[in-house]
């Protein structure tokens, strides 16, 4: 009891570990950002251990990069190591895989984490690993206390995107590249303590991992509510919807919301804005030419966080029309600016969501069609989803809700190892 006493009450020394962390390449570096500055300003001292590219954090929250071959960086996609890197084992481990399609950054970072840390571990009480999960991040758990992030099951995104291959040489390369789960899977069930961001997630990554319920802790992502919220001054533009995903990936479930729009279009008029870039050769490019659909459709490129709340604000409604989310920031942030909200069912979609929208089955346009369409004819009701969808975010998905069961989870694992 006294050992409990003291962990509860003790500001913690939180390394927390995250492979590939810039806001910018998705969920998992606006994850990194927004924890360690939750977890910092409930009084706790924060380092991260980051591979490139690097997290964008607060003056008060310590970087550490590690420096590696960084062959997926799109200035230099690729290119020849020099013989002085493939001396080290490690680049050499890395520069292999990628040679051969695989994708061994997860294995690589883990390996070079613990030889950062293994003279370093006295400097804290826990160590956080942002969804890296490999063979260096467990030999970190038998030196001291580890926790692990697993957002959603990569086994997913795996299956969509074979699923949707078009040709037998892209299945067998996409199985190349997810070759890794099988190493995530096996050190995963090593851990005692598993935070993940939703039930849905908790469900799927047991069933698909094999590991047991009890072991997750459900903190679900907070919402930056400093960076998203309401502008009402700004009108609302009619028949105007917003998506925040520009990309090809199945996943996220762009081809369908094409599709509504397509339907939409026959009957009356309709404005979708892409908040993002596609590649120049992307599928979804060529989808929208084959629609004949360019004349509604705008890509956004890359835009501030101020002119992304502004799109929001334009916007009647805001779209997630992915097949799969572990969570679902779109949603989320979406809701904080109070624009009305229509998603699928596509994983924990509803549970973040709840009644403050309307939900339609996840890889279905027609019924994303109609909800847009009734939702249009229905401004009272899109007022009142907004307002509501703000409401639960404030009451539920806020940083410092998420940090505080965050730091509940670590005293529980400091606790564990120390019993054995």
């Amino acid at each position: 009891m006294k050992e409990k006493l003291k962990i509860n009450n003790k500001h913690l020394r939180i390394c927390l570990i995250s492979y590939r962390s810039n806001p910018h390449c998705g969920g998992q570096g606006v994850y990194i950002r927004n924890l360690s500055r939750g977890l910092t300003d409930l009084g706790h001292s924060v380092d991260v251990v980051s591979g490139p590219p690097g997290p964008l954090l607060d003056d008060d929250v310590t970087l550490s990069m590690l420096p590696c071959l960084d062959l997926y960086n799109p200035e230099d996609m690729f290119r020849v190591p020099t013989f002085k890197e493939l001396c080290d084992p490690v680049n050499l481990i890395e520069w292999l895989g990628v040679s051969t399609m695989g994708f061994p950054e997860t294995f690589t970072f883990g390996l070079r984490a613990y030889r950062y840390l293994k003279d370093k571990f006295h400097k804290y009480d826990i160590v956080h690993d942002n969804q890296c999960l490999s063979y260096g991040i467990w030999a970190i758990n038998r030196r001291m206390p580890t926790v692990v992030t697993i957002h959603h099951p990569i086994t997913v995104d795996r299956d969509i995107d074979v699923k949707t291959a078009t040709s037998l040489w892209e299945k067998i390369k996409l199985m190349r590249w997810y070759s890794f789960i099988e190493t995530q899977k096996r050190i995963s069930r090593t851990f005692s303590h598993i935070i993940t961001v939703s039930k849905c997630a908790r469900q799927d990554i047991s069933r698909d991992f094999n590991i047991q319920p009890e072991k997750f802790r459900i903190v679900p992502n907070g919402i930056s509510t400093d960076i998203f919220y309401p502008i009402p001054e700004i009108m609302r533009q009619k028949n105007n919807i917003i998506v925040t995903n520009s990309a090809d990936t199945p996943l996220k479930g762009l081809y369908y919301l094409l599709r509504a729009v397509t339907e939409i279009a026959k009957t009356r008029k309709i404005r979708l804005t892409v908040v993002g870039t596609p590649k120049k050769d992307s599928k979804i490019l060529k989808l929208i030419a084959q629609l004949g659909i360019g004349n509604l459709v705008t890509f956004t490129g890359r835009i501030s966080d101020k002119q992304f709340v502004v799109e929001y604000a334009k916007a009647a409604i805001a779209v997630i029309p992915s097949v799969y989310e572990g969570f679902g920031l779109p949603a989320g942030e979406a809701m904080a600016c109070g624009v009305p909200v229509i998603s699928t069912t596509g994983g924990a979609l509803p549970e973040v969501v709840g009644d403050a929208g309307v939900i339609v089955p996840h890889s279905d346009y027609k019924a994303l069609a109609g909800a847009i369409s009734q939702l249009f004819d229905n401004p009272q009701r899109a007022r009142e989803l907004g307002q509501a969808g703000y409401k639960r975010v404030m009451d539920n998905f806020t940083w410092k809700i998420a940090a505080q069961k965050t730091v509940d989870t670590y005293r529980e694992a400091i606790l564990d190892h120390r019993r054995f």
